[in-house]
This record gives C-alpha cells, structure tokens and sequence, in this order.
C-alpha cells in the first residue's frame, strides 16, 4: 500500500474548488483484507481484496452531495468533483450542514498510543488456512459434534485518510486478525448448532485455534436436547456475549439523529434516572488495542472521554456537527463517516459498571429463569421502547442450569427493563462494548 492518502485527498479537494465548490471534506480508505474458510478439513474458500475507495462531500451554500470512487487518476477526480457540485446544486438546502470551525477541529493527538496497528508480518494464506483447520478439528474432536459448518481465519489492514477545505488533515492505520468455528450437534430435527470467535488487533493476543473450536463446541453440546420453555414471567438474564445489545438499544435511543428527528423512547428522558444507581456508560475512544478506538472523528474534531449515563442518569445525546446543530447544543465528535454518505452520529468504544457478583451466583440467586445466550430478530417500538425478541438459552431451575432452551420469545418495555438491571462481573475488557451479563426481572417469555 504505497499510495500517498494525504496527498490524495489534497487531490480531491484542489479538483472540488477547481469545479465550483465552497468548502469540501475528502476521505480516503487503503485496505486489504483475506479471509479463508474450510470445511471438513479442506480449503473451502479463499478472498483476498486489495484497494482504495474515496469518498468527497462537497457544499455550496447549505447544499450538499457525496460522490465516491475506487478510481483515483486526475480525470477521474475531476469528473467526481464535476459531478458532485453539479447534484449539491440541485440537492435541497439543509441549514445544519458544513464543516467544523477551525477552532473545533483536532490538531494534535498521538496515535501511537491508541496501538491500532500491529506491525508484524501479515499471515500467508496457508497459516490463516492452518488456523481454521485447527479450530475445526478441535471442535469436532469434541464429544457429541457431528460436524463443523464453517469455520473461518482472516486478516485485514487499512489507512484512513481525512483532510477538509479549512485545514483539516489526518490520519492512521489499523490492522485486525479474526477466527471462528460453527459447530453443529444431533441429527435432522435434533440438530443444533453454535459458535466461538474472536478478533484482535495484535494477532499475538488471539485465542489459540484449540480453544476456539473447544468452546464453540461446549457451547453446541450445551444446546442439546433443547425445548420450549412454559409461557410467563421469568427473571432473565443476558449473556455476557449479547447482552450488549440491550446496551446498545439504549445507544440507538440516545443517537442525535434520532433525537432530531423526534423518533426515540429517549426524547424527554435527558438529566432523568434511566438506569440503576450506581450504574454508568463510559465512552471512551482512546482506549488502547481497542478497535473501536480513534485519535480524531469523521469531521476532524478531536475524540475525548465521556459519561453517556453517570450514576444512573443519562448525561446526553451522542451528536456529529449536524445535529448537533439541530439540537442547539455542542457537537459529542461521534460522527463517522464512510466514503459514500456524509457523517452521521455513532459511538466508538463503551463500558458499563460492572457488578460484584458472578455469572453463577447470579444464576443462584434468581433460582428459577431463562439464562439467554442467543437472540434472533427484533422488534423494537422506537416511541415506546416495546422491546420484544426471539430467544434461546439454558433454563435455570434451583439456580443451576438444567437444559437448553429454544424458539421462545422475550418482551418487556426497554425503560422498564433497563432502570431494574443487574450487572454480573464477567465482562471482557478486550472488547469494543464491556458489557457483563445482565439480569432483568420479571420479563415475559412465550413458549409453549
């Protein structure tokens, strides 16, 4: 990857002034990705993707267009730059657009120091093919496997470039290593099927092959003999592996765009309870070897810590320039930006408090209830906060588990849930969203 991503974007910009723009944005994204699958101990499938994609907004009063390209030769960028003023002419007028002041934007921040990069030797194809192998053999080296549906080993790194008309100019490369195995018990109508995987920046701190098929192999055999639990009101408690997403419905509810728009069961909540006291949501974007983490956001304002919900209370609405705007208030520098949409607000990395108690205490405690582990679909009132979700898991019968659960329902309402949870400790901090697991009471289940 030897393209000059500053001095492209530099390119892009000269091109937008050149055709008639008033101030313009320009990002520029270098990556490469390989991914390799295997089933039944062959190679079943390989991709490698190498490329530059770039992306230019361009404004011209409180009008707007984005234009993108793999294609970066002088003429390309004059046609997309040509273009891009040609449709912000006829694009309406949107009075809460443009581009930072100068005094907002970053102008200096250490990326060394988040770590994003792994500078060792990229895995030859053969090793990432000889990690998926592994993990597969393990998984079905497992009493009560009787095959792996997929399992998978990848690699990617990328550059990110952003400059801007006023001044802006920034950048920094990433790099992740993944891995993952699907395992499938029983036969017929008896089968089930679950999974293990994990991604680092530093391959070094990847789970050994073994361990990953090993656990997606526990957590297949565990789903045995699964069946549907009675209909009624059970206290419930989510995973550690998704309980942030009941976090993250929170996330959505907070997001300015949807506060803008008037669409979120959040709307009059800001300075009020949300959660239990005690409780807080921490965003922090700096945190090392976190893949979530960035020096600067997508409109080159400079990313800092803060409390999303503090001792309970929610502290604020997480907000780009736009709607931030649109709210009168200060923008949250969350936004985010793609090569082929203008920014948007969006979170990076967050940890909710965690508990003193464990997973297994926990389950001792409520001594009957549905311990979720898994969740497909979903159906969420934005206005209300009706939170309804299909479901599957281990029943908890005298506070141990008993037997697998599946094809249930969970509903309950989002305010109510989330100012009643309980917090275990089993969180893992290598995470993007450290969420422990979480017990909610007296959620109805619909089963048989």
């Amino acid at each position: 990857m030897s393209q000059d991503l500053s001095a492209l974007t530099d390119r892009m910009l000269h091109a937008a002034k050149k055709a008639g723009a008033e101030t313009a944005d320009a990002i520029a994204i270098d990556g490469t990705s390989v991914s390799i699958d295997v089933l039944g101990g062959k190679l079943e499938h390989a991709e490698r993707s190498e490329g530059v994609d770039i992306g230019l907004r361009v404004m011209i009063g409180k009008q707007q267009a984005v234009v993108s390209s793999s294609l970066f030769d002088d003429a390309t960028l004059s046609t997309m730059a040509e273009r891009a003023v040609a449709m912000a002419k006829e694009a309406p007028e949107d009075p809460y657009i443009g581009l930072a002041e100068a005094s907002q934007l970053a102008t200096d921040w250490d990326v060394d120091a988040l770590e994003l990069y792994d500078p060792t030797t990229e895995p030859s194809p053969t090793e990432l093919e000889d990690d998926a192998k592994r993990a597969e053999a393990a998984a079905l080296a497992h009493e009560g496997i009787q095959q792996v549906q997929s399992a998978s080993a990848g690699y990617g790194q990328r550059r990110i470039q952003l400059s801007t008309s006023n001044g802006f100019s920034g950048g920094y490369q990433r790099s992740s290593r993944s891995l993952s195995c699907v395992a499938i018990s029983g036969e017929g109508a008896d089968m089930e099927r679950d999974y293990f995987g994990e991604g680092r920046i530093f391959q070094n701190e990847l789970p050994s092959p073994e361990d990953v098929g090993r656990v997606a192999a526990e957590r297949t055999v565990a789903r045995k003999g699964a069946r549907r639990p009675k209909t009624g009101s059970y206290p419930v408690i989510f995973d550690e592996r998704i309980s942030s997403s009941l976090v993250g419905h929170l996330l959505a509810a907070s997001n300015g765009a949807m506060i803008a728009r008037g669409s979120s069961w959040l709307m009059d909540k800001l300075g009020e309870k949300i959660l239990p006291s005690g409780l807080s949501i921490v965003e922090n974007p700096h945190r090392p070897r976190i893949s979530g983490s960035k020096p600067f956001d997508g409109e080159g304002l400079a990313t800092a810590p803060r409390d999303i919900v503090r001792d309970g209370v929610l502290q604020g609405w997480t907000l780009d320039l736009a709607n931030a705007r649109k709210l009168d208030l200060q923008s949250t520098a969350s936004a985010a930006r793609g090569t082929s949409g203008p920014p948007s607000p969006t979170v990076s990395n967050i940890a909710l408090t965690q508990g003193d108690r464990s997973l297994e205490q926990m389950m001792k405690d409520i001594g009957t209830g549905l311990w979720i582990t898994s969740m497909i679909g979903s159906t969420i009132n934005p206005n209300t906060g009706e939170y309804s979700r299909g479901a599957s898991g281990i029943w908890i019968e005298n506070g141990e588990p008993t037997h697998a659960i599946n094809e249930c329902t969970v509903a309950g309402n989002l305010l109510e849930m989330l100012a009643t949870i309980q917090p275990a400790n089993d969180a893992k901090t290598h995470l993007s969203r450290v969420v422990p697991s979480l017990l909610v009471e007296g959620l109805t289940l619909a089963g048989d």
